[in-house]
């Protein structure tokens, strides 16, 4: 996807908000798909490829007038990550810098919003780490319908690994003014996939509403008559810039058990503070949520010879 298809998908999608009406809606459906191939840089590496499915139903709120939530919104998701070395083609182990990998699970949230502006997000996930992902079928897939190079290298994957992942997200309001605001976000993970956390800021210019009813918290359903927007749809430029500690990423390590031997399994030396910046544009009126935004990331591993960074697109369609 060309840089000049996401302007031309910008600009169509900010017409169609000039004359769509806005309504309430409790449920929503739709796709995230990440790519560094988005950005038009030749670039085919590391985190090289993510596709996520999500449905999202907003729930009632008993006694809206007395208590603390203003929203609260169930989530269920389907998502595969794809991770490969310097190149999606090594001609030798001694060239994997990060390893073979990917990433198949499923997993559920319960996203509990307040009407202080904060929120809490707890959810779970679980599938499978190595052949039981299909990560390489994907790849392969998908460069031989595109008529890329063919992949190689992922005899040295990162082995079979059921995962079970735990985590939680807080996000609360620091500041607003009349046309920006500024969020704490903050995430923590357990489990024998991945175990860390992460800090930093939501810096957001433009047209948004609430933290209890914005596509910045995936909440721009809702069932609460009591919640009234600041605006009918959102048109906004964001900046979420995050410090991450990492004690454990199975991606990268491998398994916490059952070890193959080292000629069969090539893992990585996990760096433990990760720093990524996500900068995106966020628009959402009538049906239609899209999201748009180029992520940086630096070395995940002691062993990587570039940072890396990527494009992620998101559209989802809202109904009752």
């Amino acid at each position: 996807m060309k840089p000049r298809f996401l302007v031309i998908l910008v600009l169509l999608f900010w017409g169609y908000t000039l004359f769509a009406q806005n309504e309430t809606y409790k449920n929503e459906a739709g796709f995230k798909t990440d790519n560094d191939g988005f950005l038009a840089r030749g670039s085919d590496k590391y985190y090289t490829a993510g596709n996520f499915f999500y449905f999202r139903h907003a729930l009632k709120i008993d006694n809206t007038n007395t208590s603390f939530l203003q929203n609260k919104v169930l989530s269920f998701e389907l998502g595969q990550k794809i991770y490969t070395p310097q190149s999606g083609f090594i001609p030798s182990s001694i060239y994997v810098d990060r390893p073979f990998a990917g990433y198949l699970y499923v997993g559920s949230s319960l996203n509990l919003l307040y009407k202080n502006e904060s929120n809490l997000k707890l959810e779970i996930q679980t599938g499978f780490v190595g052949r039981y992902s299909y990560g390489k079928e994907i790849q392969d897939l998908i460069h031989k319908t595109f008529g890329f190079y063919t992949p190689g290298g992922w005899q040295y994957q990162i082995q079979n690994n059921y995962e079970v992942n735990l985590s939680a997200e807080y996000n609360r309001l620091l500041l607003r003014g009349s046309a920006f605001d500024i969020s704490l976000n903050t995430h923590a993970d357990v489990g024998n996939g991945l175990t860390g956390a992460s800090a930093g800021v939501l810096f957001r210019a433009g047209k948004f509403n609430q933290l209890f009813n914005s596509s910045s918290t995936t909440s721009s359903i809702w069932q609460n008559r009591n919640i009234k927007p600041l605006h009918d749809a959102e048109f906004f430029f964001y900046n979420k810039p995050l410090i991450n500690y990492v004690a454990y990423n199975a991606t990268v390590a491998g398994s916490l058990f059952n070890h193959k031997p080292r000629h069969l399994e090539i893992t990585a030396t996990q760096k433990p503070i990760i720093f990524t910046d996500q900068i995106g544009g966020s628009f959402v009126n009538g049906h239609w949520v899209l999201d748009l935004s180029v992520i940086f990331q630096s070395r995940e591993t002691q062993e990587m010879v570039h940072p890396h960074q990527w494009g992620s697109v998101s559209v989802l369609y809202r109904f009752n």
